[in-house]
């Protein structure tokens, strides 16, 4: 873990000697990976992709063979997709939240909160304009997209990331992985 200067911490990959944000764009997670840290199955992951909801950003499959790669903010995405479903948000709403997401860009995503009623997907980003959805009787659940970050990157932080311009696999910071431990070690 690395301290960000401004009291929270942001965690990284150890790599010959140097560390890599797990945030960055040079880093991608294969399918795999991406459902542990979003909490999804791969069917899961697999339907969103082919149906243009949360598409890898990084690398789109090929054909056989070939290995999706996302971006630490595709699978930030992907949580919060589960999180919409597993609150009962119908798929035309998540669809439009996402596409929101994508045409916003992703500027300040860990100061917004997303409020669902059941058939609108608010933005919030500020705690005036939650409790103002709120006392209009719009609000029924909200997603803070912050703590969602702060999960997929604590998730990811435990598992293997790859370098993008290279394909090197980047060892995740996991004390049960007995193999990762070892490859972590040679490569100090």
């Amino acid at each position: 873990m690395s301290s960000s200067g401004d009291g929270t911490t942001a965690s990284a990959y150890r790599l010959h000697g140097s560390t890599v944000d797990p945030g960055c764009e040079g880093v991608g997670y294969r399918g795999p990976t991406a459902c542990a840290a979003a909490g999804i199955t791969y069917r899961q992951l697999d339907y969103w992709a082919r149906t243009g909801l949360v598409e890898p950003s990084v690398r789109p499959a090929y054909g056989s063979g070939t290995q999706r790669l996302y971006s630490f903010r595709d699978v930030v995405v992907l949580k919060i997709v589960k999180r919409f479903l597993d609150t009962g948000v119908a798929l035309q709403n998540i669809r439009a939240a996402v596409q929101h997401l994508r045409d916003r860009g992703f500027q300040d995503l860990d100061r917004m909160t997303l409020m669902c009623d059941g058939a609108t997907v608010h933005e919030c980003t500020s705690p005036d304009e939650v409790v103002s959805l709120l006392q209009c009787g719009q609000g029924v659940f909200g997603i803070a997209v912050g703590v969602v970050w702060r999960d997929v990157e604590a998730a990811l932080s435990q598992l293997h990331g790859e370098r993008v311009d290279t394909g090197e696999t980047l060892i995740g910071n996991n004390p049960t992985d007995e193999l990762a431990r070892r490859r972590r070690d040679r490569a100090v």
